[in-house]
């Protein structure tokens, strides 16, 4: 097993995308540092506990964003550290409070308390293509985004996407961090995650497939989704430590749909849960105006999951956990 004898911390664990993370980390070997935010909220832990291998080598810490030393203890003796922890918001009322401070001086906390560790192989970040997509001036429809693309914090403010600025600035500002400090840092930039769902709480990306199945109501208002699968996403990690020559950023969209082509794959999957006439013709879907690229995450060794799989996957999850009925 690749991981056996090494240790590694991943921030934020409890969360949809790092549970996956710490499950695939102990099936190969590794032991696990697991930070949540309290270890006396049952939701953020009993299901990491009850993971494979947790018992011999999971350990939890309890660790806050934005306290200065938080993560010493839990990155002690770590050859990488995995940082998933950030809020995930699409509505605020305070952004900066909310959003921003959390994810900016949560991750330069992290990576100060990394940088005291001289075991210390690696930073993997979990940023996002909200970090890389928002930008003026696109070019021709069809056009392909790739690691080159970075989001405008300018336009984010402007565009009041404030998620979107918390996660361009995070990454902007661990970037420059590891530079200065002579580090290696690796980022990982996922679309829209899907897929089963680990934690007994629903992530916002989980609701969102969920409201879309039940209501038809858009997420997102031109109705364009970047699907990725969360196993996907979590082994991108592992291969960005495990992998001496990942560097970089490496965007994780497995492929780029319209909402209508993920109701016409759940029709055909489930056809009593989908009441609409629209999804049961055979028309083509309107083609997506933009497409991410593949071919860095590729190199990595990521192998994309269809998004029928991971369509059905996310169904049966939500099914499981009585969120979605039939």
């Amino acid at each position: 097993m690749d991981g056996e004898g090494k240790v590694v911390c991943v921030t934020g664990a409890s969360g949809y995308i790092a549970s996956w993370l710490v499950k695939l980390l102990l099936d190969r070997g590794y032991t696990v540092h697991a930070t949540v935010r309290s270890l006396d909220d049952p939701k953020k832990t009993q299901h990491l506990l009850a993971l494979d291998g947790a018992k011999e080598r999971l350990s939890l810490f309890e660790a806050n964003l934005t306290a200065e030393g938080s993560f010493d203890s839990a990155v002690d003796g770590c050859v990488c550290v995995f940082h998933t922890a950030s809020p995930v918001l699409l509505s605020v009322d305070d952004p900066q409070a909310q959003l921003i401070d959390p994810a900016v001086k949560g991750t330069l906390n992290v990576l100060k308390s990394a940088a005291k560790v001289p075991s210390l192989k690696r930073v993997v970040l979990t940023s996002s293509m909200a970090a890389v997509m928002v930008r003026s001036g696109h070019p021709e429809h069809g056009f392909v985004m790739d690691e080159t693309w970075f989001s405008d914090p300018s336009l984010c403010e402007q565009k009041e996407l404030w998620y979107h600025l918390s996660k361009t600035l995070a990454e902007d500002a661990a970037v420059k961090f590891a530079k200065d400090n002579g580090f290696d840092l690796v980022a990982i930039n996922p679309g829209f995650v899907i897929g089963p769902i680990l934690q007994p709480t629903l992530n916002l990306t989980s609701e969102g497939i969920m409201e879309l199945i039940k209501s038809r109501k858009e997420v997102f208002s031109d109705g364009i989704y970047r699907l990725v699968d969360v196993r996907d996403v979590a082994t991108a990690h592992i291969l960005a430590f495990e992998n001496p020559e990942a560097n970089g950023r490496y965007c994780m969209v497995g492929k780029v749909v319209r909402s209508l082509e993920i109701m016409k794959i759940v029709d055909k999957l489930y056809p009593g849960l989908v009441h609409s006439e629209r999804y049961k013709d055979g028309e083509c879907v309107e083609p997506v105006p933009y497409t991410v690229s593949r071919a860095k995450a590729e190199t990595l060794g990521v192998k994309f999951t269809p998004e029928e799989v991971s369509i059905k996957d996310t169904v049966e999850s939500l099914k499981e956990k009585n969120l979605l009925s039939f």
